[in-house]
């Protein structure tokens, strides 16, 4: 059961994929959640965004010069729907400042301890090191990759048996419920931005 957001608290979810971290948001806050942006047109997270009745904003990386035009345009497309906060859930482009500095906070979900196994490939690099547990962070997006100051963390065992499959299959329900967590925690003052 999530807790209910104080009047007015708006936000917006990039995702790049499946949308399962933003399923679980829109069950958690369907007035709340205003819009779902990113960078791939056939994502499912749309179709769960539209089905939903939440605009979808695609913003296609092809038709940019560079980084920094393509995030003040994906920024821009968020900034019209008046949201205070900037969820990413799944999505696989680093944001540069040019997008950052848009939004009073970004958070982030990533399948790992932080600050070990930073970057793409947690989960599998996570297995090669044959470390005997990992985790789930949500964190406030920097410029750095996955360097942002820790909201919310839990630790996840790793077990002999584990296959990437196996492990992530533990790992999504954490996501799902630290990162609605971490929503409540930022719209009731509990976050240090």
């Amino acid at each position: 059961m999530s807790e209910r957001l104080p009047e007015g608290s708006r936000f917006a979810v990039l995702a790049s994929g499946a949308g399962t971290n933003l399923q679980a948001l829109l069950e958690a806050y369907p007035e709340n959640l205003i819009v779902v942006a990113g960078d791939r047109k056939e994502t499912f997270a749309f179709e769960r965004a539209r089905r939903a009745g939440v605009p979808v904003e695609h913003v296609d990386p092809a038709g940019f010069a560079g980084k920094e035009d393509y995030d003040r345009e994906l920024a821009a497309r968020i900034e019209v729907h008046d949201v205070g906060l900037v969820v990413g859930a799944g999505y696989m482009r680093i944001l540069s400042p040019v997008f950052l500095e848009h939004f009073p906070a970004v958070l982030n979900v990533h399948p790992s301890l932080l600050p070990e196994f930073r970057g793409l490939r947690a989960v599998e690099r996570a297995l090669e090191a044959g470390v005997d547990e990992t985790g789930v962070t949500v964190h406030l997006m920097v410029e750095e990759v996955d360097a942002g100051p820790v909201v919310a963390q839990e630790r996840v065992p790793v077990l002999p048996e584990d296959t990437k499959e196996t492990l992530l299959g533990r790992l999504h329900p954490v996501e799902h419920r630290l990162l609605v967590l971490a929503v409540a925690d930022y719209f009731l003052g509990r976050v240090n931005v």
